[in-house]
C-alpha cells in the first residue's frame, strides 16, 4: 500500500502543476507570435524574470518542493489509510502538517484562486504575458519538485523537514 499511497502523492502533486503548465502554456507562448509594442516586450521580460525568480525559485525551489517531497518520503515510510486515500493533499500540506504549513497551504490556494479569477479579466496581450510568466515559474517548479524527489529518496538523511505536527 505504501508504494500506491507514495506514487499516488508524487505523481497527484505533478499532474496538478503539469496540468497548469498545460492550460497556460498556449496562451502563454501565443503571444510571443503577437505583434507587441517595446513596452510589452519589456513587460514580458521582465516578468519572465520575476516569475522565474519569485515563483520558481523562492516559491518553489526553496520552499514547496523540498517540503513537498519531503512529506512524500514522509508519506512512504509512514502510510495510514486517510494519508494514502489523500495522498496529494497531504503531500502539499492540508493535514498531517504543521499549523504553519496548513495556513500557508490553504492561502496560498485561496490566492491563486483569486488571481486566476482576476486575470481571466485583462485583455490580450497582457493575460498572454502573465501565463507565460506563470508558465516559466511552474515549469521551473516543478522541475524542481521532481529533482528534491529523486533527493530525498536517494539519500536517507536528506534533512529536509516534512513539516509534521509536533507531539506533545
Amino acid at each position: 500500500m505504501r508504494f500506491i499511497a507514495t506514487t499516488w502523492g508524487a505523481c497527484g502533486v505533478a499532474a496538478l502543476l503539469l496540468s497548469a503548465i498545460c492550460r497556460l502554456a498556449p496562451r502563454g507562448f501565443a503571444v510571443l507570435s503577437q505583434d507587441l509594442t517595446l513596452v510589452q516586450w519589456v513587460a514580458l521580460a521582465l516578468f519572465a524574470i520575476f516569475m522565474l525568480h519569485a515563483e520558481g525559485y523562492r516559491g518553489f525551489q526553496k520552499k514547496f518542493s523540498p517540503r513537498t517531497a519531503a512529506r512524500v518520503h514522509y508519506l512512504y515510510h509512514n502510510t495510514t489509510p486517510l494519508r494514502a486515500l489523500l495522498a496529494p493533499l497531504f503531500c502539499v500540506g492540508y493535514f498531517d502538517a504543521s499549523k504553519k504549513t496548513r495556513i500557508v497551504s490553504t492561502c496560498l490556494t485561496i490566492g491563486i484562486i483569486l488571481l486566476i479569477m482576476v486575470v481571466r479579466y485583462c485583455p490580450e496581450p497582457w493575460r498572454g504575458i502573465i501565463d507565460f510568466g506563470v508558465t516559466l515559474g511552474l515549469s521551473y517548479g516543478l522541475a524542481s519538485y521532481i529533482v528534491f524527489l529523486f533527493k530525498v529518496f536517494s539519500n536517507k538523511d536528506h534533512g529536509i523537514d516534512p513539516e509534521m505536527p509536533k507531539r506533545g
